[in-house]
């Protein structure tokens, strides 16, 4: 299984908004850069991705799942742009910020510490555990 990042301003799309979508989740729309859309075009149903708060808090506050795959988005004019679905599946214990990540001598090389503006991200499986584990949250 792949792993995913998917970041969002708090004040745009928060954590809790996504959770309160419940079971159906929400379309991950707005993404207008390539590499971040084909990142989503290569996603499954079922794969996890962290949920990143960015610009205030950049935090990793939670996990979610890929519920929908790759589809037009439905907020664009161009049929370039496609989005997947996420849903919400728990909270992190302790959130876990960017500054945690870039201390971490283990994910030096996450493309969250190297890449910070790239709005949809792969993870490793190695990155994955140590960040549920850094969040006190179960990879599983």
């Amino acid at each position: 299984m792949a792993y995913w990042l998917f970041k969002s301003e708090a004040e745009v799309w928060s954590w809790d908004q996504q959770v309160a979508k419940g079971e159906t989740g929400e379309e991950w729309d707005g993404v207008r850069n390539y590499q971040a859309r084909n990142n989503m075009r290569s996603m499954k149903l079922g794969e996890r991705g962290f949920f990143y708060h960015s610009r205030k808090e950049t935090e990793i506050v939670g996990i979610v799942e890929v519920c929908a795959e790759a589809h037009p988005d439905s907020k664009a004019n161009d049929p370039r742009w496609e989005c997947v679905d996420i849903k919400a599946v728990r909270p992190f214990k302790t959130p876990v910020t960017l500054a945690m990540c870039k201390e971490d001598a283990r994910l030096k090389d996450m493309v969250l510490v190297n890449n910070s503006r790239l709005s949809v991200q792969p993870v490793t499986d190695e990155e994955w555990k140590i960040v549920c584990e850094l969040g006190e949250t179960d990879p599983s």
